[in-house]
């Protein structure tokens, strides 16, 4: 007898795409070709069709963690604006194309690399890690540093835990991690050829074991979707979200400080740290504000994201 053993990510029959979500993904996409046109000083057009997409994907077993259980005073995003509206310039840099685009990636299978100042460089498929650690749900504050914010449930592991799995050396400074680079998967990669890909950032390894950073390879209870950076991302969520680099394929720990994409293309504008700050504007538009997309109306930003008493102390 055969006996087929699903793999964790594997999608069954029964969470097939219902013919309704389809359709209204369909509406979805019309209705986001109209907030194109008419750009961001429409952004209630852009969301009233975001929340029309609600996309299936396999389901994830994780408790939601009790210390990150809510945000107060601000609504969880439904999944069709987090889902629906995404920053992955590897695909598009428009904001609202970047979940069809990606429809087509594939992120399983999916190999990591881990290497640099370890006691022994290693590789390992993405889905040991849904095997070897437990996970767990966490909602928190996303702050893009264009100015507009979300509240996510993201479902990982604490950054801490891969990090002592890891076993760096003494010499381990920092953790540098590099996105994917498939130009005939990913039109943004095959079109902007200006920009360095792949995708490359990096932390202090003070802050990649902070309480705060997680490892994600869920959302809304479910497996990642593409144009969120299946299979596997940072989140890192007192910084700026071009820190939270998206489908990591390598972890390098290094002893002198990496350099950091954003920070390599327009140095004026992004520093290595990016660390949310609504006194230190932005050159080209001010950060002491955002734009909350779920209740689509400004709001203070607050410094470090909300998130200043679990890190402020790693920057006096």
């Amino acid at each position: 007898m055969l006996i087929r053993i699903p793999k964790p990510w594997t999608l069954p029959e029964r969470s097939v795409t219902p013919e309704q979500v389809y359709h209204a993904r369909r509406r979805f996409l019309q209705q986001a070709a109209l907030a194109v046109g008419a750009g961001w000083a429409a952004p209630g057009l852009l969301l009233r069709a975001a929340r029309q997409s609600a996309p299936t994907y396999a389901p994830l077993n994780a408790p939601r963690n009790p210390r990150f259980e809510k945000v107060e005073g601000r609504p969880i995003a439904p999944e069709s604006i987090a889902a629906g509206i995404s920053n992955f310039y590897e695909f598009t840099m428009e904001k609202e194309r970047v979940h069809e685009l990606a429809a087509r990636f594939r992120s399983r299978p999916w190999q990591v690399e881990v290497k640099g100042h370890v006691e022994k460089p290693f590789r390992f498929d993405v889905d040991d890690l849904l095997r070897r650690f437990p996970l767990e749900e966490r909602v928190y504050r996303h702050r893009c540093v264009e100015a507009w914010s979300i509240v996510v449930p993201w479902v990982g592991f604490p950054l801490r835990q891969f990090v002592e799995w890891c076993r760096p050396t003494a010499r381990a400074k920092y953790l540098r991690m590099v996105s994917f680079y498939r130009p005939q998967e990913a039109p943004g990669q095959r079109e902007m050829r200006w920009y360095p890909w792949p995708y490359y950032e990096a932390l202090r390894l003070d802050e990649a074991v902070n309480e705060l950073a997680l490892l994600v390879v869920g959302s809304y209870g479910h497996l990642l979707p593409n144009q969120n950076g299946a299979p596997l991302r940072l989140i890192a969520p007192w910084k700026y979200g071009f820190k939270s680099i998206k489908s990591i394929t390598v972890f390098e720990f290094t002893e002198k400080r990496p350099r950091t994409f954003w920070n390599d293309v327009v140095p004026q504008e992004y520093d290595f740290a990016a660390n949310v700050n609504p006194r230190v504007p932005h050159p080209r538009w001010s950060q002491a504000t955002e734009h909350e997309l779920t209740l689509d109306r400004r709001i203070p930003t607050l410094p470090y994201n909300g998130y200043e008493e679990m890190v402020a102390h790693l920057y006096r």
